[in-house]
């Protein structure tokens, strides 16, 4: 039997236990092409959306089919143009909640705003916590992230929340680029130990750790690595990519302390400003990311792998509907 014929056998089976219990899934603009990936797995199909813009910019949107007694899911990355997005997001949970639906869950592959988790200096706003509230407030029952810049974002949330990882989906990629035990997997910074800690341990391979400062937005100074890198293949590993500055810093680093070879990993590609110019300039063999964001055809760079996290999230919004546990995904 094929896994889609499995998981369509799943979803029957789920039905008739708890009748009249119906999964709908949905998408906006930010990336269909990964919602009807999902959507193919799931062996249903994406639910009809019209999503329209007033002379004024402001946007419209009708969900053109019943959801009433629903499971709903929505997929939606915050992702460029950010706010639009956004809006976007909040717009079509509303009108699914005052559509009847019975659960609302926005599967959100990229949680824009999150890097703003804090108050660094005085009269700062805590953004992340603030759009945690907005989702929450547009009718969303349940919330579903990938790879949130800061794991305690979650407690922003007074729903369910959800934390997906796609370590196992960039572990095994780099699993194929193995080089024996001569392989090290590089932190960019303090703050992404906790995670490079875990790609090594499925690789079985030591860490070495970057220490680097932000003078300010979006510059980083790397300083010195903390850790032996000389003769290894190095793989940074990190949860986003925005400018590039920090991970073509680091690999130019990495090969002046005598790396072999430097392959990078990222969950998010939002490659921004000049982060395409910066990669294609860098030392990086082959950097691997993630279609949580789309990446369009001008940023494809050869060097460029896009590694699919569809199946991970089909399963999810699976494990979600059936009230299994979502934590044993990764174990």
């Amino acid at each position: 039997m094929t896994e889609d014929k499995l998981v369509e056998e799943r979803l029957s089976q789920t039905r008739s236990r708890i009748p009249h219990r119906v999964l709908k899934l949905y998408t906006g603009s930010a990336n269909p092409e990964l919602a009807h990936e999902i959507a193919r797995l799931l062996g249903i199909e994406v639910g009809p959306v019209r999503i329209a813009n007033f002379s004024d910019g402001e946007i419209y949107v009708q969900i053109q089919e019943s959801v009433r007694g629903a499971d709903v899911f929505v997929i939606q990355p915050i992702s460029h143009p950010v706010n639009y997005h956004l809006m976007e997001l909040f717009i079509m949970l509303d009108a699914l909640k005052r559509a009847s639906a019975r659960q609302v869950t926005a599967v959100i592959p990229y949680y824009a705003y999150a890097r703003q988790d804090r108050k660094a200096q005085g009269r700062e706003a805590i953004t992340s916590k603030l759009v945690a509230d907005l989702i929450q407030t547009a009718g969303a029952t349940r919330v579903v992230a990938l790879d949130l810049h800061a794991p305690q974002i979650q407690g922003f949330f007074d729903i369910l929340t959800d934390h997906l990882f796609a370590t196992p989906v960039l572990a095994r990629w780099m699993a194929s680029k193995k080089d024996g035990d001569n392989l090290v997997v590089v932190s960019p910074d303090v703050g992404g130990v906790t995670r490079a800690r875990v790609f090594a341990k499925k690789l079985n391979a030591p860490i070495a750790i970057i220490d680097k400062r932000r003078p300010k937005h979006n510059m980083a100074e790397v300083l010195h690595i903390i850790g032996e890198v000389e003769g290894k293949t190095a793989v940074v590993v990190d949860d986003m990519i925005d400018t590039a500055g920090t991970i073509t810093e680091v690999a130019k680093l990495l090969v002046k302390q005598g790396a072999k070879e430097v392959y990078a990993a990222a969950t998010h590609a939002v490659l921004s400003g000049p982060a395409i110019d910066r990669l294609a300039a860098s030392p990086i063999g082959e950097l691997a990311v993630t279609n949580s964001i789309p990446l369009p055809p001008e940023k494809r760079l050869p060097n460029i792998t896009v590694l699919s996290v569809a199946d991970l999230l089909a399963e999810a919004i699976l494990r979600i509907y059936e009230d299994l546990s979502i934590s044993t995904l990764f174990e």
